[in-house]
């Protein structure tokens, strides 16, 4: 079931090429876990160029170039669509129609365009580490960005039908045991960072989709799959520089 949950996470989350079908989409949907064990995988891929002899500005360029390679566009769109929905003065149904248009207004290019700044300052300062400090830190950002979304799944409230609400109708809190457990093995690299770096880059991603999380619930009426999207997009943000000040610091 977890396998087959993972490769339905891996074609949810990612563009690898891995094949899937509609068993996998339903076991993925049915096991927030996956989110967390695809963390891993997209983590460990991307933070591979930090680990290799490069300048520090070429360093931070790849892991954000491997980064979208992997990941493709979906959740960026996501906190592009949001931030639209939030630039509107109206209800909630205002709010939610916005979602559903195709067109990037100021808002949704303002929160996309601060998102990649402040992420790739970000990824500068985990590049200034040493190569398998940031590897680590980029490791741990990744995968608590991935659980920011298995939480919100967990505990959220649908907004409207569609890809949220596949997703959360069928999963509650009781299902955040096994995310939690899974996020353990990061202090495997704790040796590398610090327990106090390893720690805040993984558990500040989940801090934020629980603020983006609340936001939707306030102002969307619940979450949706671009609320989602824009969770594992500001997620990571905080991670990477959450992980940076703890190493720095602690």
């Amino acid at each position: 079931m977890v396998l087959t949950a993972l490769r339905g996470g891996v074609v949810f989350l990612t563009r690898l090429p891995v094949g899937g079908g509609d068993a996998s989409w339903e076991a993925f949907r049915r096991t927030p876990l996956a989110f967390t064990l695809v963390g891993y995988l997209v983590g460990g891929l991307a933070a591979l160029p930090l680990l290799l002899p490069l300048p520090v500005p070429s360093a931070a360029a790849l892991y954000l170039a491997t980064l979208y390679l992997l990941t493709g566009v979906t959740h960026a769109d996501g906190l592009a669509d949001v931030g639209d929905a939030a630039a509107v003065h109206g209800d909630a149904e205002a709010r939610r129609s916005v979602l559903k248009d195709s067109q990037t207004g100021v808002g949704g290019a303002l929160a996309l365009g601060v998102s990649l700044v402040v992420l790739g300052l970000g990824a500068l300062g985990i590049a200034g580490t040493l190569p398998r400090t940031a590897f680590a830190l980029a490791l741990a950002a990744e995968v608590g960005a991935k659980t920011g979304m298995a939480t919100l799944v967990c505990t959220g409230e649908s907004a409207h039908e569609g890809m949220g609400s596949a997703l959360l109708d069928v999963n509650d809190a009781s299902n955040l045991l096994p995310v939690a457990v899974a996020l353990l093995p990061l202090l495997l690299v704790a040796p590398v960072t610090g327990v106090a770096a390893v720690v805040a880059a993984a558990l500040a991603p989940v801090g934020a989709a629980r603020l983006v999380g609340r936001w939707s619930e306030n102002h969307l009426g619940g979450v949706s799959g671009d609320v989602l999207g824009a969770a594992n997009e500001l997620g990571r943000v905080a991670g990477v520089h959450a992980g940076v000040v703890a190493w720095t610091l602690f």
